[in-house]
């Protein structure tokens, strides 16, 4: 009988990640560029779409990996943004310090909102949240120092040189994009993550393998609360004007929703795929009003009905391509020969 034991090794990386490592540190080297030879226009355009990948990148966390469906987390969106405004004009901190420390301010906010939050499950769970956004919304929208309902702007900024302010605007974009992409990576490979992701299958299964289900869920509610402050802190940063009916409004998570679906629910590349097709479409079709938005239901529908994974989870099962490998596989090698 042949004993003679196979030798394996237990992987994470696969050709496509190796490959994809150095693309993205080329991609992200030439966009850090930018600020010295493109047009500030294309910059504006950057910023946004890298607003909307935050705020997606932790919605997937919250939703798409947690299996907490929240449909308010443009709550927090906006808390970052007044944040931001409440520290440049009143409390004279330079905007661009304020921008992290407005999204440790709504990860703070978030924590006791959890206790309310957490009380509810499944479909109340994601109304309950949008109400609580309403919350928010309706009670800013009362406070006549940051300009009650019809907003204000955000002043702190007059003293910058133009240039410099989107410079340093589009940096911090940027990073904040990269970083939020690498915190979910690490994460998910950790052993929280897959804690999370025992939870999103079975909470009562996790829980009697010693899973701390509460504990789990409470640490990604607040990361996931912490980038939508810091994506609502920095969105509002370049458009230098708030207003409750713009940082509150349920569209942010609505065309969240819509980037997550389209690009890939329960992966790291289908938000930023769906970003860029968000931004395609937005760029080219939205001066069609009403219809464009209909047209975003519709192909939100189709791709929905024929790609149930997405368009990157297709492709990614399809042709077992993932540039952000989270899973762990065993690899067997050919035993020695004697």
């Amino acid at each position: 009988m042949n004993t003679t034991a196979i030798p394996f090794e237990v992987s994470r990386a696969t050709r496509a990640s190796r490959a994809g490592g150095a693309v993205a540190v080329v991609f992200v080297a030439v966009l850090a560029s930018f600020p010295w030879w493109a047009d500030h226009g294309w910059m504006r355009e950057f910023n946004e779409m890298a607003c909307y990948l935050i705020f997606a990148m932790m919605w997937n966390l919250l939703a798409g990996y947690g299996g907490m469906v929240s449909i308010g987390q443009q709550a927090y969106l906006g808390l970052g943004g007044y944040a931001l405004l409440v520290m440049g004009n009143f409390g004279g901190v330079n905007p661009f310090v304020a921008v992290p420390i407005a999204a440790v301010l709504t990860m703070l906010v978030a924590l006791p909102v959890s206790k309310i939050a957490f009380r509810l499950q499944g479909g109340y769970f994601a109304i309950g949240t949008w109400v609580i956004a309403e919350v928010f919304r309706l009670s800013i929208a009362n406070v006549s120092a940051v300009g009650g309902g019809s907003g204000t702007s955000l002043t702190a900024l007059r003293g910058i040189e133009k240039s410099t302010r989107v410079s340093v605007t589009f940096w911090l974009c940027l990073v904040s994009a990269v970083a939020s992409v690498a915190l979910v990576y690490w994460f998910l490979r950790s052993r929280q993550g897959l804690a999370l992701l025992a939870i999103r299958d079975s909470e009562i299964a996790s829980e009697s393998q010693g899973v701390n289900v509460r504990a789990t869920k409470l640490g990604v509610y607040l990361v996931a609360a912490f980038g939508a402050g810091l994506a609502g802190a920095l969105y509002f940063l370049g458009n230098l004007r708030i207003s409750p009916d713009a940082a509150f409004t349920v569209n942010w998570t609505a065309f969240t929703i819509f980037i997550v679906m389209i690009g890939g629910i329960g992966t790291i590349e289908g938000p930023i795929v769906g970003v860029v097709l968000f931004w395609l479409l937005n760029k080219y079709f939205s001066e069609y009003g009403t219809w464009y938005l209909v047209g975003l239901g519709l192909l939100a529908i189709v791709v929905t009905i024929k790609f149930p994974r997405g368009l990157w989870g297709y492709f990614a099962h399809r042709f077992d391509l993932h540039f952000f490998p989270v899973q762990r596989r065993l690899v067997l090698h050919e035993p020695p020969k004697d």
